[in-house]
């Protein structure tokens, strides 16, 4: 059985538990998704936890995950469903018999399998069939809804309504449970009206530095609270320049896993340039990232002089 929380609080909480640190505004959301049965649009720049939170939500309320990953030129075939149709050749041959060759012989098989063909059991379920078909409440995932086209919307507009998928052969196909169902999108385009309406709707940003640094503090505890502060101030200048790509969260706490095992005791100009690649992720951005915000950083100490070493050793 799937969890049903009760309360914004308890799905708050609930999410804490499973590792995503939800703000006000997701928490609220998240939960009317559950309750009023509506998907959930969310927006946001890349890297700021919309896919995480479709996942955190699976973990939380113990269903399962169904990701359908959108791209251009997506169709319903690879969405929706498609027929077997080698499954429907070998049926059609095996209703025909050995003697095709005569024409009635064939016609009154085909008269006798023509139906049958059409089947369930030829039937091939997408990620979109395989959600309102589950006896099990899932979470339906549907990632970057904006690199599809319109019509690829103007299809789901029935699944998001009415949840049912209607097929011609077979006809309507109504949810054998409710799915909680999100849609992300990288707002590379304005979505139509029409799907917008069906949805209730979440805008993701980057996260206060307080509440990054709450992230990274869940991620990684043993890092050094000075160097977890450096890290989130630094991830915050950077994200500020006009880069092809902006760290995200993840890499945020790539990197303060990376400083912790580095055993880094600060962020200074030498450490910063040696994992600077863990946040920055394409060349033109790396320059500028070394030049506007790596020049800020204290440089690294310098090493104690040999001598000095020494005398130091001998006292």
């Amino acid at each position: 059985m799937s969890k049903s929380p009760s309360t914004v609080q308890e799905l708050q909480e609930g999410l804490r538990q499973v590792g995503y640190l939800p703000g006000e505004s997701t928490a609220l959301v998240s939960f009317l998704a559950t309750k009023l049965g509506k998907p959930v649009l969310v927006e946001g720049p890349a890297g700021v936890g919309k896919t995480e939170l479709a996942k955190a939500l699976a973990k939380y309320l113990e269903r399962p995950l169904v990701r359908l990953q959108c791209y251009e030129g997506l169709d319903e075939a690879k969405a929706l469903y498609e027929w077997n149709y080698r499954k429907q050749l070998l049926r059609i041959q095996a209703g025909t018999g050995s003697n095709s060759a005569a024409d009635t012989k064939a016609n009154d098989a085909w008269d006798s399998v023509h139906d049958d063909i059409f089947g369930e059991e030829f039937l091939l379920a997408r990620p979109l069939m395989t959600a309102i078909a589950s006896p099990d409440p899932v979470v339906l995932l549907i990632d970057e809804i904006d690199k599809t086209d319109q019509e690829f919307e103007a299809m789901l507009l029935e699944l998001l309504s009415d949840f049912q998928i209607s097929i011609p052969e077979l006809g309507r196909i109504e949810a054998k449970t409710h799915p909680v169902v999100l849609l992300t999108s990288n707002n590379s385009r304005e979505l139509t009206e029409a799907l917008k309406r069906r949805c209730l709707y979440l805008w993701l940003d980057y996260p206060e530095a307080e509440h990054e640094l709450e992230i990274v503090r869940m991620h990684s505890p043993d890092l050094p609270e000075t160097v977890a502060r450096k890290l989130v101030e630094v991830v915050g200048m950077v994200r500020e320049l006009d880069l092809k790509k902006p760290p995200s969260i993840a890499e945020s706490i790539d990197w303060a896993r990376a400083l912790l095992l580095l055993g880094a005791q600060d962020i200074d100009q030498q450490m910063f340039k040696d994992t600077m690649s863990v946040i920055v992720k394409h060349r033109t951005d790396l320059d500028i990232v070394a030049d506007r915000v790596g020049l800020k950083l204290s440089p690294a100490p310098a090493p104690a002089p040999a001598a000095a070493a020494e005398r130091s050793s001998a006292a």
